[in-house]
């Protein structure tokens, strides 16, 4: 049975389907590349931004700790403190809320120094 497709006519469609296969494979390869660089340049920003985040809120933190510190440092019996130090367990969600509790917790310190007097500060 021979309805006028020889042999070569057969290869030449073979070797066609699979010159095109490689070249749809080769550009999904690129496509999928390219997706995954850009991927990757989002999460090493989101890193970037993550760093520039911690930063900023531990200056934030050392400020407040040092204010706090000139706050008690006339008050001879209460012990020096060491620097505070970041707490693992925190939930990087909740920065803003963390750092919002420091203000009124630093104001109610003040409070209480200026309400010990200014004998309990010098003994």
């Amino acid at each position: 049975m021979d309805d006028g497709i020889t042999a070569a006519m057969r290869y030449k469609e073979i070797v066609g389907l699979a010159r095109a296969s490689a070249e749809n494979l080769r550009s999904w390869e690129v496509a999928r590349a390219d997706e995954l660089e850009a991927r990757l340049a989002e999460a090493h920003q989101s890193v970037a931004d993550a760093a520039e985040r911690e930063q900023r809120a531990v200056d934030r933190a050392s400020r407040w700790w040092k204010m706090a510190q000139h706050n008690v440092e006339g008050l001879t019996w209460l012990p020096e403190d060491e620097e505070p130090q970041p707490v693992p367990t925190a939930r990087a969600g909740y920065l803003e809320k963390y750092l919002e509790e420091v203000k009124p917790s630093y104001q109610e310190l003040v409070q209480a120094v200026l309400a010990l007097g200014w004998r309990a500060k010098r003994s």
